[in-house]
This record gives structure tokens, sequence and C-alpha cells, in this order.
């Protein structure tokens, strides 16, 4: 049967590059692996796509290849005689494997690598003064550490796995029918840890982590506000062999206040006043995030007015300047009155207090 054409085979040009060819193989064998295409003749294009990239891939190969076509491999063409056409046993493709489907398909991936322990994310509350001033906060938290009798190791004694010979995994051949294939796999004697010990630790039982309970110091910046998150790095779980500990992220759940307003960095403050302070005007004493202060309320005010108060809102640890403070007036009327207060209000009533915008409603509504 004709062999199609390697270039073809991947789809790639023949001027392609090493890395495009690489790329090409990436892609189709990914498409076409047995363990995930289970078309019928998925198995026969996967071996088709590795007999290309194993002759394409190595130089002296493909310029063979070039030279003399598939005839380079089955000594009918001055090439490299008695082939009896190429075959891509003994080819170790477990590395570029590895880098398509990790662990996934059984390729195998040393554990004796270092990796980084994974994140952890705890949420605490906070009352309003808390967030708008930070504070410390101690908090109890339950994390993987590493083993303190055996530093992480699991074990004492270590002396390099003769199995593996220290490099956490065993290559195997694998005949097929399609040929022959080299697979990495896990060391079966040490676990991939490429190192093994005469005496596995008690405390970790050879895991070098023991879960722990422990009480963690937190300075909480000043400004935090609803959702925040603080980042304390390496305070996750811990390592496996050797590699950092994870990170450890806060998430805050800030109390409403009774009086204040939080939007962002700006507070408002919902202030009461007397019919009369709003008709006569006054000075009146607020709170604020920072003491209290005198506020001018202008003659004539209503319900609504707005007054902006700048620099008083939040001193937010993360921003270049602090928010502002917004007063919302609210008029509030009487709901029982004295018969003196009653009487002046009648005086008042009979002078005239009318403004444009009244008399102008009234006229409208005489008139319909």
């Amino acid at each position: 049967m004709n062999k199609r054409d390697y270039y073809e085979v991947l789809g790639v040009d023949k001027s392609a590059s090493d890395a495009e060819i690489k790329s090409a193989f990436r892609k189709l064998a990914k498409q076409y692996h047995p363990d995930v295409n289970k078309a019928p003749d998925a198995e026969a294009k996967f071996k088709e796509i590795q007999e290309a990239y194993a002759v394409l891939s190595d130089e002296s190969r493909r310029r063979q290849y070039d030279q003399f076509g598939h005839a380079a491999f089955d000594g009918s063409a001055g090439g490299a005689s008695g082939f009896g056409g190429f075959d891509a046993s003994g080819f170790d493709f477990s590395d570029i494997f590895d880098s398509i489907f990790g662990n996934s398909f059984g390729f195998g991936q040393s554990r004796t690598r270092t990796s980084r322990g994974a994140d952890k994310l705890m949420r605490i509350r906070l009352s309003f003064e808390e967030a708008i001033y930070g504070c410390e906060k101690t908090i109890n938290l339950d994390m993987d550490t590493e083993c303190p009798e055996c530093d992480g190791k699991g074990g004492f004694h270590e002396s390099t796995c003769d199995k593996c010979h220290g490099s956490g995994t065993v290559t195997s051949e694998q005949r097929t029918l399609f040929g022959t294939f080299m697979t990495k796999t896990t060391c079966p004697k040490c676990g991939g840890r490429g190192k093994s010990f005469k005496e596995k630790c008690s405390k970790c039982r050879g895991s070098g982590t023991i879960r722990q309970n422990k009480d963690i110091s937190v300075t909480i910046p000043k400004g935090v506000d609803n959702g925040y998150r603080l980042k304390l790095s390496g305070k996750g779980e811990a390592g496996a062999n050797g590699g950092p500990n994870g990170d450890l992220y806060i998430e805050f759940i800030v109390d409403k206040h009774k009086y204040f307003e939080r939007d962002g960095d700006d507070i408002y403050l919902e202030v009461p006043i007397t019919v009369t302070e709003a008709i006569l005007g006054c000075k009146k004493e607020i709170p604020t995030l920072y003491g209290n202060i005198k506020l001018t309320i202008p003659a004539g005010s209503n319900s609504g007015d707005k007054q902006r108060i700048k620099g008083k809102g939040v001193d937010n640890a993360n921003s270049y300047r602090n928010g502002d403070m917004y007063i919302i007036l609210k008029v509030k009327n009487p709901k029982k009155l004295s018969r003196l207060q009653k009487e002046l209000l009648s005086k008042l009533d009979d002078t005239d207090l009318e403004d444009s915008e009244i008399k102008s409603f009234d006229d409208f509504t005489r008139r319909n």
C-alpha cells in the first residue's frame, strides 16, 4: 500500500520549521489519540501521524526523506538501506505526550517535581468601623502544613530508589499491532518520589504533611470594603516535594452602619432637621468618620438637599485620596403640636409664604 507523504500527513509545507512540525503533531495527536477518538480508523491515523513526526522531527531522517522519499527506509534507494520500511518502534514520544495529555492517559509525569500548595479562601465578618479604620484579627483555620518531624520528606534515612534511579518514573515498552511505543509510568516502588526511606515518619505516615489547626494574626488595612480579598502569601496549603506553600485569601463581609452608608470610598449621611431649621437655616453638629463638625444649613432648605464635605469619606489604604462625605437633608414634620405651636403656625399661615413655584402650581390647578 502506498504511503501518504509525511508532510501531507502532518498538514505542513516542506519548508516547515521544527516548531511548526511539532505544533502540527501535537494538534493531530490530541485529535486522533485512541483514548480520545473512538472512530474505527483513529488508531491507524494516530500511528501514521507518529511515524511522520518520528521522521520529520529528526534532522538526519528528514534529510534522507527529502532526498529519497519513503524509499529512504526500504532499501530501494541510495539512502539508508535495509530499513525494511520505517518503523517508529523505539522512538520515545513520552515527553511530548506529557506536554499534551499530562497524566491523563498514563504517560506519566514524575512526582519528584516540586509542586505548589493549594490556595485557600476564608471569609471573615468585620464591623463597619473595623473595615473603615483597619484592625488586627486572629483567625483560626485547619490546613495541611509541612510535617515538623520529617521536614516534609515523609521519612528518615533517605536513599535513591533503585528501580527508577531517582527519576520517579519507569519507562516501559508497549507492543501493539501498529508498532512499539515507549511509555512512562509512576515508579511503583517509590510512588514517584524518586527516593525511599528506611524508616517511614509515623507522624505524617509518609505523606510529608499533617492537618493542623492554627491561629494566624492578620493586619487588616484601613478602608477595606465588602467582598474585598486580602492575599497572605505562603499561608495556604503546604507544597509537595519541597514546593512552596499556596496563598491564603481572606474575603471580608462588612456589617452595615446604623447611620453611615458607604458607596465606594464616599460616605452618605441622612441628617434629620426640623421645619423651623429648614425654613430659618441653622448650624447643626453632625458626626463624620473623623469626629463631629458644625454644618451650616442654609435657610429655605428642603428634604433631599445635598451638601458635599470634601475629604471626609473613607481613607482607603489602596487609594491615593480620601473619599468625600455627602449630607442628605430630611425635613421632619412634627406629628403632635401644642396649642401654642398651633397658634403660632396659624399666624404664620396668615402671612404670604408662597413662593413662585407654589403659586404657579396653584394657578395651574385652578385652571383645570
